[in-house]
């Protein structure tokens, strides 16, 4: 068994360690370095956790060490659906590749979204989404020293962003949502999720997943009070004006009735001045890379926002 323990203060640490080692069997591994599966370096400007011996590791296994790479994980022009008429492929293999990419979706936020996707043909799969789970893998090695970086800085807010691909499900029309939740410069939660029905209109799909990010974020600002950390109005950002204008007037209320009465608790929230929902760009809505496929520089330049970056 392992624990870890951290301090900005060396001597608090060592004061710690002999008073776990008085009480406890236990032995002083000193700084942190790997554990289970992340690699984790400490410097001055910050933190950076990668999992690039794993990934190395995932290519050598599955075969994929050869051959040309890519600069996304998912093609913009392509469609994956059930392919009914397709051809199946190794059941047994494309489920142990799609379990090892969850894994890695630790350190690899920018492969979320397409690993997802792929999971989601688990039972009999076909040729397409093998193609579609070998691209992933092929972005992954080109970019085997990418992993996430935890800026040190004293910028502490926190914030979310959420947005919907608006019946993006070719099979059930069902929409594709996203959100990620920073605590200053620091990616620090990320989601994307299929929604559970389907959205009569893509302010619906906003709103529902507007929801989902506000219980999230009240989740962590009542856990960051434990840490002496208190907020008062957490922002949300939203590219959908319409959504932000259900959660900020009421005068809407006749015309969301279709809208599940819990998901109108991103309108309490806002009300109360716990939750602040804004309007951001298309551009600047860090939320799309969980959501569709991009192009390369949209996705890069959201990757890099995210702090995902090369780490020697």
């Amino acid at each position: 068994m392992y624990d870890i323990f951290g301090a900005s203060n060396e001597s608090l640490c060592k004061k710690f360690s002999k008073l776990m080692q008085g009480e406890f069997e236990m032995s002083m591994m000193g700084e942190l370095n790997f554990f289970l599966g992340l690699q984790i370096k400490q410097c001055q400007e910050g933190i950076y956790i990668s999992q690039s011996k794993y990934t190395k590791e995932l290519l050598k296994k599955f075969g994929i060490e050869e051959g040309r790479t890519v600069s996304t994980p998912m093609a913009t022009n392509v469609k994956i659906d059930k392919d009914e008429k397709g051809k199946s492929v190794d059941e047994s293999k494309y489920r142990g590749m799609i379990g090892s990419l969850l894994y890695l979706t630790a350190s690899r936020p920018d492969i979320l979204h397409a690993v997802c996707l792929c999971a989601r043909f688990q039972s009999n799969p076909k040729e397409s989404h093998m193609s579609a789970v070998k691209r992933i893998f092929r972005y992954l090695k080109g970019t085997i020293q990418y992993g996430l970086f935890y800026p040190k800085n004293e910028n502490f807010s926190l914030k979310g962003y959420s947005g919907s691909n608006y019946a993006g499900n070719i099979d059930d029309r069902k929409s594709t949502s996203g959100s990620c939740q920073f605590l200053g410069d620091c990616l620090v939660s990320w989601f994307s999720k299929k929604q559970n029905c389907v959205s009569l209109s893509t302010v619906e799909a906003e709103y529902i997943f507007a929801a989902f990010c506000c219980t999230q974020l009240l989740w962590m600002k009542q856990t960051l009070v434990d840490y002496k950390c208190s907020f008062e109005s957490v922002p949300i950002f939203c590219d959908n004006i319409s959504a932000i204008n259900i959660a900020q007037n009421p005068v809407h209320h006749n015309r969301t009735k279709h809208i599940e009465i819990r998901h109108h608790f991103l309108r309490y929230c806002v009300s109360k001045r716990k939750i602040e929902i804004s309007f951001v760009p298309s551009q600047d809505q860090l939320a799309d890379i969980f959501t569709k496929p991009l192009s390369f520089e949209t996705f890069a330049s959201i990757r890099a926002r995210l702090g995902i970056m090369h780490i020697e």
